[in-house]
């Protein structure tokens, strides 16, 4: 068998380059025995299982010494960085239950978000709470992205995925300040039917379907809060939102004013089903208790 039929068949496992890292640190195979908590018989059986794996020598070994090969040096020091990024990897996977990542779409928790964070950190100092915005239909969750995430819409017949109620939210329109309904204090349905209303359909929490058949608006659509702020800030479209909008997103040009007659939009913590992180529990308690007070 040449040389490429070697590598290409070679079984290398993280025992041995432990062992041959352990041997080339402690200098011997005593030594190395002593620290990796093994015989010296199995110092030498797993260096030697190494080498025939490979294909190549890797140590020279005399009465007093043993050093590397000029082969042996390469391997030694890809060694080294498995081993690094084994170590990194066990060490990220054991830190994901000290952190605790809440991905949403367009607003976090409204104004609950600074007591949310607050009480947190009091509670569970040992978790730490990030918030991270991605704008997709799971918030990050079908993406990697995050632990849990805030959704106002149902995610479907998605089986992957599990959420909690932890709230209502009013249902609130946003107008351009100069809009002629901007100066009431709230407005209907009916009031909007004839405007055009601006929409994202990923992550939106509004769609003409709110509206009966022979009175929806027409329709334009945005992927982005701050296209859709600026839009509405113009005068040419209104929106839709829910009640945190409001709060996280306060712009000049722009106002919310209540709508009536708009059922209420409810706030789900969603998490995957099969993998709920350890904190799922707590952080649906402490958001059921804040919108609660609220």
């Amino acid at each position: 068998m040449d040389a490429k039929g070697d590598a290409k068949d070679a079984k290398v496992e993280l025992r041995q380059l432990r062992c041959l890292v352990a041997i080339v640190d402690e200098g011997t195979f005593t030594d190395a025995a002593i620290a990796l908590g093994i015989s010296q018989a199995a110092v030498s059986r797993t260096l030697a299982s190494l080498e025939q794996a490979l294909g190549v020598r890797l140590l020279r070994r005399t009465s007093r010494v043993v050093t590397p090969t000029a082969t042996g040096l390469r391997v030694v020091a890809h060694a080294r960085r498995v081993l690094g990024e084994v170590a990194d990897l066990v060490q990220a996977a054991g830190s994901d239950h000290t952190t605790l990542r809440i991905g949403y779409a367009w607003s976090a928790l409204g104004r609950h978000t600074p007591a949310f964070q607050r009480r947190w950190a009091r509670a569970h100092p040992d978790t730490d709470l990030h918030l991270i915005r991605v704008n997709s239909s799971t918030a990050g969750l079908a993406e990697g992205a995050c632990d849990l995430s805030v959704v106002r819409r149902p995610l479907g017949e998605d089986r992957r995925f599990d959420c909690a109620i932890v709230g209502l939210e009013r249902r609130l329109c946003a107008l351009a300040s100069d809009d002629p309904l901007a100066r009431r204090r709230s407005v209907r349905l009916a009031d909007l039917s004839g405007r055009t209303l601006l929409v994202d359909r990923r992550t939106g929490t509004t769609t003409a379907d709110l509206w009966p058949p022979d009175a929806r608006p027409e329709t334009e659509e945005t992927h982005d809060v701050d296209d859709w702020l600026n839009v509405i800030a113009g005068g040419r479209c209104i929106g839709m939102t829910a009640e945190s909008t409001a709060h996280q997103y306060p712009r000049p040009g722009v106002v919310y004013r209540p709508v009536r007659d708009a059922e209420p939009i409810a706030v789900r913590l969603a998490w995957w089903r099969d993998d709920p992180h350890p904190a799922t529990a707590a952080a649906i308690e402490l958001l059921t208790e804040l919108y609660r007070e609220g």
